[in-house]
């Protein structure tokens, strides 16, 4: 018999319409969700809202640092399950689904640190005669009500770093996960709930309305929206928030990286091959555009589509695969016209270049697409890089800098003066010398610029951003 995941809003009406999970690698059913109704999105913003205006039930630091703690113990309990859950729901393969558990077990961590290490400050007095005798210092609340957006790429650790932030801040969070992959985000609420929190502070919303989850993000008692996922609907719903609502959107982009003469070539097309097809390039900043010297390029594509060629494509659920399906059977059909229209514009494939059943889409380098192909100037979102020569960098620079979207970019060099000016004339929030556009750790600052993002991701950024700075002044 499937299993049902019934609501996850304390004292809900039961809706009795469900959402069938399938596993993208061969569309099985996994599983069915239930779906939340308008009267139970109303339901949960009350019952948030309720949390945080009665003081009475906010939890103490002391109290949130042991949810957390006893979180992360259970997390590592059940590692192993949660990696093969995760790998079958989303597709990411077995041996980086281990990695993202372990990496939301470490964000854990992370969020402990920040309520520990964040803080108010002092606001200097009695420099000013106007000033004198009076004392003053901030300190940090809870900013309100936070309702997170997630997409699926990452269905465990992203919501760790949506729900975290907001459970260390002390803020009720109401989460609604992807369509796709919402089991995961059940799995690791439920672990929170074991773990000692109260279930009106971290709901879960599923819906399969977007209608709904608009009325969700945009009610006047939220008071901070995360949001991860698509550029168009990220930026719409920035716009409907109702006033005093803050909000952080995290996008996508098209992922430049320049590869000098100088470079060393081996380590170049190890980390870039694993950039350019982890999770079957489903990565907000996974290696897209390549710009290699005009005279490394061609030898560069050829023989980053020889490591192409040998990846295992298949089963993500199996050790031995490292690519997996796409996460739905459209996109396949979508990618597969993005390239036939750039080797038809005059591209030229050099490995993959084809779907792989219904579900997967072989490896694909493409050398020399137009500057203006689809492959070019949008996020593919699929196991597809580009490589293109260049005769002088300024000109590599201006073609990395030509899209309306910015996020992370990368170059190869040994030269001190080379890095120095892609990071100061590259458009980005960062520049990776001598590593891949998808290098990340969990603490460090991750913000997509122009049309890839909204505010500052990371742990502590996020954490930042889910309080307020309260100032106390005393006269006397």
């Amino acid at each position: 018999m499937t299993q049902q995941y019934r609501l996850m809003i304390p004292q809900a009406k039961p809706s009795n319409q469900f959402l069938d999970v399938l596993a993208p690698y061969d569309q099985s059913l996994i599983a069915q969700v239930e779906v939340a109704d308008q009267a139970t999105i109303e339901l949960a913003l009350q019952q948030a809202t309720d949390c945080f205006t009665d003081q009475s039930q906010w939890l103490a630091r002391h109290q949130r640092i042991a949810i957390l703690e006893r979180s992360i113990e259970i997390i590592k309990q059940q590692q192993a399950d949660l990696a093969l859950a995760s790998a079958r729901e989303g597709g990411k393969p077995l041996v980086d689904s281990l990695v993202e558990i372990e990496r939301a077990i470490d964000g854990l961590k992370n969020c402990i640190e920040c309520i520990r290490s964040q803080h108010g400050s002092e606001i200097p007095m009695g420099i000013t005669a106007v000033s004198d005798k009076h004392t003053a210092f901030t300190s940090l609340e809870p900013i309100g009500v936070v309702v997170a957006l997630s997409a699926f790429n990452h269905p465990f650790n992203l919501i760790v770093h949506q729900a975290g932030p907001a459970i260390a801040a002390g803020c009720p969070v109401i989460i609604k996960p992807a369509q796709d992959t919402p089991i995961m985000c059940i799995k690791l609420v439920e672990i929170f709930y074991q773990a000692g929190l109260p279930r009106e502070w971290c709901q879960v919303v599923v819906s399969n309305d977007n209608q709904l989850a608009q009325t969700l993000a945009t009610d006047s008692r939220v008071a901070f929206l995360s949001f991860i996922g698509s550029a168009n609907v990220g930026w719409m719903l920035r716009s409907k928030l109702a006033p005093g609502t803050r909000c952080a959107l995290e996008h996508g982009g098209v992922a430049p990286v320049i590869v000098e003469a100088d470079a060393d070539l081996d380590q170049a097309l190890k980390l870039i091959s694993k950039a350019g097809f982890y999770h079957a390039g489903q990565v907000c900043v996974s290696v897209q555009r390549i710009y290699c010297h005009e005279s490394i390029a061609k030898d560069f594509a050829e023989k980053l589509a020889s490591i192409a060629e040998k990846l295992v494509v298949g089963d993500p659920t199996q050790a031995t695969t490292e690519v997996g399906p796409l996460i739905r059977p459209r996109e396949v059909q979508r990618v597969d016209q993005w390239v036939s229209a750039a080797i038809a514009e005059g591209a030229q494939a050099l490995c993959g270049a084809t779907a792989i059943g219904e579900t997967g889409y072989a490896p694909t380098v493409l050398f020399e697409p137009s500057d203006q192909s689809q492959v070019s100037t949008q996020e593919i979102f699929a196991p597809v890089v580009c490589v293109y020569s260049y005769s002088n960098r300024e000109d590599a620079i201006q073609r990395a800098n030509a899209l309306p979207f910015a996020f992370q970019a990368a170059v190869f060099t040994k030269n001190i003066n080379t890095m120095l000016q892609c990071y100061r004339q590259l458009n980005a929030s960062a520049v990776m010398v001598n590593t891949h556009t998808a290098f990340r750790v969990d603490w460090m600052p991750f913000a997509g610029l122009k049309q890839s993002g909204l505010g500052v991701g990371g742990i502590p950024h996020t954490y930042r951003d889910m309080q307020i700075e309260k100032m106390l002044l005393i006269h006397g």
